[in-house]
């Protein structure tokens, strides 16, 4: 008799055991005969001096377990927080410091789909999620972002004992380059706490104006309109706008030329509005620009009328994420540092326009160099109308 039972109860396992997840589904009567079997044999034997039955039972409650969770994948791959199935071991640390998914839109409108499961080769089972669209743009911050840091603009402030020469030899730049680049001479005077802007490369800084060409650029400066064009990532001869400020490599300033750097015009004091609301994180610093920190999607504005010149995404030699307005006269207004951008290349804004929204944050995509959020706001051509603010000081839309 008792070996008709382990037959019994073995018979029962294989059958259980065989395919455990697709047993109960081929027939409801199976379902009932296993239960009633059970129910018959924990009547005639105490369960706990079997070790089948636990093993049974750990595994139909591991079975209901997964049955139960099948609804949520969604939470299982991470999709609520907006973590991407193919990215996940990738960029975890940048979605962690950065609250809002970087691959889909700043509302989160985009939700990840649940994956699709589908049987492979008969033997496994496998996740056939749907793919993203994802731009050359933020390919580009993500996997090239840091390539242009070797081409970032450095401002400098002079320390005790420095000199001309040391400063220009620590960074591997002739001293006629940190001449060039702040207007000065070999006769003239530093002082301690005097800020100094530091160029990559050897060579010049230009200003363009309006008529200026490449060619006529690089006669000037005795350089190769081929180093211009791409040491300042340009599309091509044509794609300089008036205010842009290159670097020409390897360039020599003539030595007549007269200073193109700190030219500005005087204007009425209504011609700007403040562009954002926000404090005064930094004073005037390169170039000719303040900034003011808020949090991260505060909108940013046209301070004043004019047509977008320059809209450019990713890294862009520290300063992110951008966009040039052209105003009456040849001023420019330049605003780094941007979320999302509302503007393109060409558009005629009005003063007051929303342009886009602020950004800046740390690991956010087109932060550049920064460490929060905020605007860098520059002039080119007149004076900044928020210089005559100190740090700290709060700012308003007027």
């Amino acid at each position: 008799m008792a070996l008709l039972k382990r037959i019994k109860i073995a018979s029962i396992s294989k059958r259980l055991f065989d395919n455990l997840l697709f047993y109960f589904a081929k027939n409801k009567d199976k379902k009932a005969k296993f239960f009633r079997e059970i129910k018959i044999y924990l009547k005639r034997r105490p369960i706990f001096k079997n070790g089948a039955f636990y093993f049974a039972s750990i595994s139909l409650l591991l079975f209901l377990m997964i049955c139960s969770s099948c609804q949520t994948f969604a939470d299982f791959n991470g999709s609520d927080k907006c973590h991407l199935v193919f990215f996940n071991s990738f960029d975890d640390n940048r979605l962690q410091n950065n609250k809002d998914c970087l691959f889909l839109s700043q509302s989160q409108a985009g939700q990840l789909e649940t994956p699709d499961l589908k049987i492979i080769q008969n033997n496994t089972l496998g996740g056939v999620s749907t793919p993203y669209i994802i731009s050359t743009k933020v390919l580009g911050s993500i996997f090239g972002g840091n390539s242009s840091k070797n081409k970032t603009i450095t401002e400098y402030n002079v320390q005790s004992g420095d000199t001309l020469d040391s400063i220009a030899s620590s960074y591997g730049i002739s001293p006629n380059t940190l001449l060039w680049a702040n207007d000065m001479t070999s006769s003239s005077k530093i002082k301690v706490g005097q800020g100094l802007v530091v160029l990559p490369i050897d060579g010049v800084l230009h200003i363009v104006k309006s008529g200026d060409t490449i060619i006529d650029i690089a006669k000037k400066y005795s350089a190769l309109e081929e180093d211009i064009i791409s040491f300042n990532e340009l599309s091509g001869h044509e794609d300089i706008y008036i205010g842009d400020i290159l670097i020409i490599p390897n360039g020599i300033m003539p030595k007549k030329s007269t200073p193109t750097i700190n030219v500005q015009v005087p204007l009425a004091d209504n011609f700007f509005i403040y562009p954002t609301t926000g404090i005064i994180s930094q004073g005037i610093h390169f170039y000719n620009a303040i900034d003011i920190a808020n949090k991260c999607g505060t909108p940013i504005y046209a301070a004043a009328s004019g047509t977008v010149q320059r809209v450019r995404y990713g890294y862009n030699s520290g300063g992110g994420n951008y966009v040039t307005i052209l105003h009456s006269g040849g001023i420019t207004t330049y605003y780094g540092h941007l979320m999302t951008i509302f503007v393109k290349s060409g558009d005629r804004v009005n003063v007051g326009d929303r342009i886009a929204l602020m950004g800046g944050g740390t690991g956010t995509i087109g932060d550049g160099i920064s460490t929060g959020c905020h605007l860098h706001f520059g002039v080119t051509g007149a004076k900044n109308p928020l210089s005559k603010y100190s740090v700290g000081s709060s700012i308003k839309l007027k």
